[in-house]
């Protein structure tokens, strides 16, 4: 009992410190400068001729001069290759070039040799973007000393418990994100809206230390960039900085996903990162024994049932607060996600320690 209530307050302050750090971050709309920066936008692909036409045709509306912008599509081995509609800015298409162990990563820097910019920007095949994106951007790097802008992914679902379990978690993901920067400590954010400049790609020797690691082009060059120049790293709240992208639709995909997700939280070279992971893993897996111990134990459950019960509240107001930023849709099966979150959590968790996973039809392993 005692180790229960100090593993689960240890969790209920660390989860109350990024619902306050969440809150210390502001939101920032401006778009009313002249916009002077030029970015090239990156986008790895393998096979996603269904997701890019989507893609591109949400870049074609872009509120932002095509003279200060062009994208650079890296092909990694798709079976089909992909025809580039014709457009009113440059997009060109490039084949990824293999160093590594990861393919993202190779992607990236294949493009990074012929990028003429200095502002790049990296999305996904499978994403939209808003129409004061690169406006937004543009603007707050014009009033702000930066040179690294992690920025907010969100899920376009449809009303059912797959599509919206998975909202509500990466609700949650993004939420611990923003709590995170908002309390000095930030560790993790999504290659699918992050900008950085490529002389500070360069000067923090770009994915090196962490190219044997499939994933994690993002959470690993946004740690080395803290570690180096905090100051210069910054998120970027913005409801026209969101990036929209697919949930998946299916249970096996969401949980290879997840497990690819989590593999890498070992290497993290921030310790509160690791020391977060741990705390939300133990958190979950006492939520499981709490859950158990009530069904089993009426007679003395109601402790129990009340430490599960605060757990699912204090969660709730992080995920809330993050899904009312991200999404202005109404929240579906929250109290049926939570009850079934620490049980997938846990598995993923244990599953990444020593499985392997299969992303973009390759299998990886730990």
């Amino acid at each position: 009992m005692l180790i229960l209530i100090i593993i689960l307050s240890i969790y209920f302050i660390t989860i109350g410190a990024l619902i306050y750090g969440f809150t210390k971050i502001k939101k920032h709309d401006a778009i009313g400068l002249e916009p002077k920066t030029e970015f090239t936008i990156i986008v790895p692909f393998r096979d996603e001729t269904d997701n890019l036409p989507l893609l591109l045709a949400s870049l074609s509306k872009l509120n932002y001069p095509t003279n200060l912008f062009k994208v650079i599509l890296v092909d990694d081995d798709s079976k089909e290759k992909f025809l580039v509609p014709t457009f009113t800015f440059q997009v060109s298409v490039l084949n990824n070039i293999r160093n590594s162990k990861s393919p993202k990563k190779d992607a990236i820097v294949t493009a990074m040799n012929t990028v003429t910019t200095d502002w790049i920007i990296t999305t996904d095949a499978d994403c939209v973007v808003d129409k004061n994106w690169l406006l937004i951007l543009d603007n707050y790097i014009q009033t702000h000393k930066v040179t690294m802008i992690a920025g907010a992914v969100t899920y376009d679902c449809q009303n059912t418990f797959l599509h919206q379990f998975q909202q509500l978690d990466i609700a949650s993901l993004q939420g611990a994100t923003i709590g995170s920067f908002g309390i000095n400590k930030g560790f993790m954010c999504n290659g699918a809206n992050l900008a950085y400049t490529k002389s500070f790609f360069q000067k923090l020797n770009g994915f090196e230390g962490n190219d044997k690691i499939a994933s994690g082009d993002d959470v690993f060059l946004l740690q080395k960039a803290i570690v180096a120049f905090p100051k210069q790293v910054h998120y970027l709240k913005s409801k026209n900085n969101i990036v929209v992208t697919k949930p998946l639709d299916d249970w096996r995909s969401l949980f290879y996903q997840r497990v690819r997700w989590a593999s890498k939280t070992s290497s993290y070279q921030s310790v509160f990162g690791k020391t977060l992971g741990i705390i939300v893993f133990t958190g979950n897996l006492a939520c499981i024994w709490t859950l158990g111990y009530g069904l089993l134990h009426f007679s003395s459950s109601l402790l129990f049932l009340n430490l599960l019960a605060f757990k699912i509240i204090v969660d709730a107001i992080l995920i809330l607060q993050s899904n009312h930023f991200l999404n202005s849709k109404k929240t579906s099966y929250l109290l049926l996600s939570s009850l079934f979150y620490p049980f997938f959590s846990v598995s993923v968790a244990l599953y990444s320690l020593f499985g392997k996973y299969e992303w973009k039809g390759r299998p990886f392993s730990k």
